[in-house]
């Protein structure tokens, strides 16, 4: 019995690990610009691409491969957020536009991935992906393993930006109060486009980290869309932290539920828990209640 809670816990602090990486980028970018990106996981699709492509074509590790993916999806999110997010910034409806024009980007994104690529299951298969730490009867996947330990890191980097940077000051001045960041001389446009940018660079580091620890294809990234937003919302809207405590709590959790009742009941705990905070807390662990009127 205290063997079988170890290896849940380890377990579900790896995945853990590798969910937080994926849903900061997500977080982030409500945070500072309230988009609702439904088109991030598609996104991360995209760093699993270039990481599967450049292991499968020169042998590179995908580990290796992140920051090539992080400039490819940046680069593209700056572009996006020019051509489709720049024009209604300023509208009083824009989070509710954004749902619509993410999940049209989304669309477009899986049918642009499928004609490339087909929508064939692929996974990176670098040595360490299919081997093991094992202490004792406890075992640690060494692909997740590795996985967590660089989102880690890269979330450290993040935080530290955030908090000692002059740019992260900026970050947080938009998050907290947009309106009062622009009186007080804060570039609110630029921050936007930078932050919008930094958001989809995180989501190609995820993806470079997850070709290796889940199979995917283009359409794979509806079933992200619920894991994502079952983060962000327990963690609380525009929480990086709350998003990353979330992962490791959701993700041990739906490591136990696969361990006691079946691999296919895991994915249910990320819809469960989505319906019960929005129902029980809205506002997730970190958020704020709302004021009425």
């Amino acid at each position: 019995m205290i063997i079988d809670i170890i290896q849940i816990l380890a377990l579900g602090i790896s995945l853990g690990g590798v969910y937080a990486l994926m849903g900061s980028g997500l977080s982030l970018v409500f945070g500072v610009m309230r988009i609702v990106n439904l088109a991030h996981p598609a996104m991360i699709m995209g760093g699993a691409y270039v990481a599967y492509w450049a292991f499968r074509l020169a042998g590179a590790d995908p580990i290796a491969m992140l920051p090539v993916a992080v400039l490819i999806l940046a680069a593209t999110g700056l572009v996006l957020y020019k051509l489709v997010f720049e024009r209604e910034a300023q509208s009083a409806r824009y989070s509710e536009m954004t749902v619509l024009l993410t999940f049209a980007l989304a669309m477009v994104v899986e049918g642009l991935l499928g004609a490339m690529f087909t929508n064939t299951q692929r996974i990176t298969s670098p040595e360490y992906a299919t081997d093991a730490y094992f202490v004792g009867d406890v075992f640690v996947p060494k692909g997740q393993l590795f996985a967590a330990v660089t989102s880690v890191a890269i979330i450290s980097a993040l935080a530290l930006f955030l908090k000692y940077s002059r740019f992260g000051n900026a970050i947080r001045a938009t998050t907290q109060n947009r309106e009062a960041a622009q009186l007080l001389g804060v570039n609110v446009n630029h921050v936007c486009l930078v932050s919008f940018a930094i958001g989809v660079g995180l989501a190609g580091a995820a993806g470079a980290l997850v070709s290796f620890v889940f199979s995917f294809f283009p359409s794979k990234h509806w079933e992200w869309i619920v894991i994502l937003m079952s983060l962000v919302v327990l963690g609380g809207m525009g929480s990086v932290l709350g998003t990353v405590l979330a992962a490791f709590i959701l993700a041990t959790a739906s490591v136990f539920v696969g361990f006691y009742f079946g691999a296919t009941w895991s994915t249910l705990t990320f819809f469960v828990a989505l319906f019960v905070v929005l129902l029980v807390r809205p506002q997730g662990i970190f958020g704020e209640k709302p004021e009425l009127a």
